[in-house]
């Protein structure tokens, strides 16, 4: 039976050792270690047991009744323990962190933040973590125009934000509806606004405009509530990435939720600044 890296297998036990357990087929190479700290007591020669199968610190494989967060091939949450010089390390379900190299982060990680990771098998022929998981993506058909999803965003780029619909399936929102208060790693709800024909999705982070503009207006009013002299020292024309900085919305999105506090008499416009009226 052939014994793979980065894989859970159910191994039948062959031998039985003073240091431990061999599970596996008859010939030497078909055989992996299970240390003896792993073995559950009472097994014996010929039970069958479920296994994780990686490296130990001499680049041999051994196995674990550990069964960590993911396997090779798959996509999951991991919350970063620590940052070295090599490199990020995650906490996957098993004692020795999964290593994330920089060259395989999509932005700079911070620890106790949690992050869209893939296991794959590096060059030197030992598992590793990449935050780069596009191709790790599958299509769907599960949605239509305008569902609700949720999902995490794993990289931001000139498209715009790549997100990961339930952690698994292609999605993008636009470029203009990238603002800085979404960031990679972060879970997002989201709508449908097109299956592709190849089934990916694009997404929407934001309501239709008229649902979403109360949502707006809310968020203005706390903002200018806690400004001094609740005092905005900008007006509607202000360039958008202003209004990104310190709203996290669109520049039209702003100036439609002002417009709505203008009428209602909640604000008043001025050449150099927007105050709350009282």
């Amino acid at each position: 039976m052939l014994i793979e890296l980065g894989k859970v297998l159910k191994l039948k036990v062959v031998k039985k050792t003073d240091f431990g357990i061999y599970l596996g087929g008859s010939a030497r190479e078909d055989r992996v270690l299970l240390p003896k700290k792993q073995v559950p007591a009472g097994t014996n020669v010929g039970d069958e047991l479920e296994v994780f199968i990686y490296k130990d610190s001499s680049d041999r494989l051994i196995s674990t009744i550990k069964i960590p967060y993911l396997g090779l091939g798959e996509v999951e949450r991991l919350r970063i323990k620590e940052i070295t010089k090599i490199g990020a390390f995650a906490e996957w379900g098993l004692e020795k962190d999964l290593f994330i190299p920089f060259r395989e982060q999509t932005c700079q990680v911070v620890p106790g933040e949690s992050y869209l990771v893939a296991l794959y098998i590096d060059k030197s022929e030992r598992l590793a973590g990449t935050m780069r998981v596009y191709n790790y993506m599958q299509t769907t058909d599960l949605y239509k125009e305008g569902d609700e999803v949720a999902g995490t965003i794993y990289e931001i780029k000139e498209l715009g934000a790549f997100v990961a619909v339930d952690n698994k399936y292609f999605g993008l929102i636009p470029a203009k509806e990238v603002h800085s208060n979404l960031k990679v790693g972060n879970v997002i709800k989201s709508r449908v606004t097109k299956v592709r024909e190849d089934g990916k999705l694009d997404l929407s982070a934001v309501k239709p405009a008229y649902l979403q503009m109360g949502d707006d207006v809310v968020k203005i009013l706390e903002i200018l509530k806690n400004l001094p002299d609740q005092r905005l020292p900008y007006n509607d024309k202000a360039p958008a990435e202003v209004i990104d900085r310190d709203f996290g919305m669109s520049k039209s999105a702003f100036k439609r939720a002002i417009g709505r506090l203008y009428k209602e008499r909640k604000v008043d416009i001025l050449e150099d600044s927007i105050i709350l009226l009282k």
